[in-house]
């Protein structure tokens, strides 16, 4: 994906499919998220590097900007009313905000039991326990899990009201940029969404890429989306005096 305002790579790794991995994005970077094979899954958590009791919160995020899933334009807003980071660029047009992560009891019925003290670096992971994992290294626990987004995952709403994955959505190559609009706790899980219908366990690798950035002009079109993120970059512009 090409794009104007990113500037010199920083760092570069891939994670592989079904493990964790954390980063504070700092602000005047971005975080290029890259779907290697197709078909990945990321889940995310945000929360404010300096204060993690500031957190990503999904029914701000979606409300202020009339919106039900993520893609380029839209911002991702804290419990503040600050924007922890801006979607400057998606290939994909569609990010799952809904569905949240999977947790051991729906793995083990869908794919059986595989433990780590069986199979070691083989076991089956689940998103929950995941994320748990990566966000103790930063000294927080259960009680500091929020609501995530999973990206390059789309959710269908059907006929009835009823949510159904969408298969083969994401294709190889595909990416998400996220631009901090300030040091934001990135933590990452690359296991699989769970309504994804698979008969078999997938684990997909996702390339993590930092960057420069520049930041938001007074008419960049996340700025401008909406009344409502004039007013967001704002309140973040202020919390940075």
């Amino acid at each position: 994906m090409k794009n104007n305002k990113i500037g010199n790579i920083l760092f570069e790794k891939v994670i592989a499919g079904g493990w964790n991995w954390s980063h504070i994005v700092k602000k005047g970077t971005a975080v290029i998220l890259t779907d290697l094979e197709g078909g990945a899954n990321a889940s995310a958590l945000f929360y404010n590097a300096h204060n993690t009791t500031e957190r990503y919160n999904m029914g701000d995020t979606l409300k202020v900007q009339h919106i039900s899933y993520l893609t380029a334009d839209r911002c991702i807003y804290s419990d503040m009313g600050r924007i922890l980071m801006s979607v400057i660029a998606d290939d994909c047009g569609w990010n799952d905000v809904i569905c949240g992560v999977s947790d051991a009891a729906m793995i083990e019925k869908k794919y059986g039991r595989k433990s780590y003290q069986l199979f070691h670096n083989e076991f089956l992971r689940n998103g929950y326990d995941s994320l748990l994992v990566e966000l103790a290294k930063h000294g927080m626990n259960r009680r500091d899990f929020t609501e995530t987004v999973n990206f390059f995952s789309k959710v269908a709403v059907d006929g009835d009201g009823s949510l159904s994955f969408v298969e083969n959505f994401s294709q190889p190559g595909n990416s998400v940029v996220l631009r901090a609009e300030m040091d934001t706790l990135l933590v990452l899980d690359t296991g699989m969404h769970p309504l994804n219908p698979s008969s078999s366990y997938l684990a997909k690798p996702v390339k993590v890429t930092i960057a420069e950035c520049t930041p938001a002009a007074a008419d960049d079109p996340c700025r401008t989306f909406c009344p409502e993120n004039e007013r967001g970059f704002i309140a973040t512009d202020q919390y940075h005096l």
